[in-house]
């Protein structure tokens, strides 16, 4: 189920305000071009955990055929009011529940592939992907390297800002940590809205894998690792892994 960030539509219409600069996703956009060069002719793109839709815009605006699925209900639907989603496919769901797919390239952006904490949904999902990739095609999916301990900073002193929010009024949020119990933290976003007093919070549970972790996971799934980047965003504190999917 996905958390209420993502599912509750009262939030759901802060996600893209209150994180505007997505320039990580251009190289992201970068990526499926080096690995689908657009002189290949059409290029298929599945975007796992969509969202709200902006990187499976994006690839659109470029020519690219995009899949978008994610199982909130509420996201997919601001997710095709955004200009440009009509050349979206949007799939509600997750990658165990997809329609017959052969795309070259599926992506997991953001925290998309640590909110599988269940090692049982993780392969299932990395399974899925096999499926929708073809032969020779790329999964690329990002995650936090678990020494850098991100963490530490997910804390109210830290994370805490007061936000005019077009069409919503004056929010205040903070992220809080919960709990961190072995791979896996937990904390809680918390948003104030000034217009009514509303008070409305949203639990997560993200699993930190190591790299060695990942790599064992996609080739029991299919795939071979054949590269491990930095994040463009956060270098050092993500690996961005890009796997090919074997015969």
């Amino acid at each position: 189920m996905p958390d209420d960030l993502f599912d509750d539509p009262r939030l759901v219409a802060l996600y893209d305000p209150l994180d505007p600069d997505r320039a990580d996703l251009d190289v992201y956009a970068d990526l499926v071009d080096e690995l689908v060069p657009p002189r290949d002719g059409a290029r298929r793109v599945l975007d796992v955990g969509c969202g709200t839709g902006t990187f499976a815009v994006l690839l659109a605006a470029r020519g690219v055929e995009v899949v978008g699925v994610d199982p909130s209900a509420a996201s997919l639907a601001l997710a095709r009011a955004k200009p440009g989603a009509d050349r979206v496919r949007w799939w509600l769901g997750d990658a165990t529940t997809l329609p017959p797919l052969q795309v070259d390239v599926a992506v997991m952006t953001g925290n998309v592939a640590q909110v599988f904490v269940a090692d049982a949904d993780w392969d299932a999902t990395l399974r899925g992907l096999h499926a929708a990739v073809r032969p020779g095609g790329h999964l690329v999916l990002e995650t936090r390297v678990p020494a850098r301990e991100a963490w530490r900073s997910w804390v109210r002193d830290e994370t805490w800002s007061r936000d005019d929010v077009p069409g919503v009024g004056v929010v205040e949020h903070w992220l809080d940590l919960v709990e961190v119990n072995g791979p896996l933290v937990t904390f809680r976003g918390t948003y104030v809205f000034a217009s009514d007093g509303a008070v409305r919070t949203s639990d997560s549970t993200l699993r930190f894998r190591e790299r060695g972790e990942v790599e064992r996971s996609l080739a029991a799934a299919g795939f071979t690792a054949v590269d491990v980047r930095d994040a463009p965003d956060r270098p050092g504190l993500e690996w961005v892994f890009v796997a090919r999917r074997e015969a």
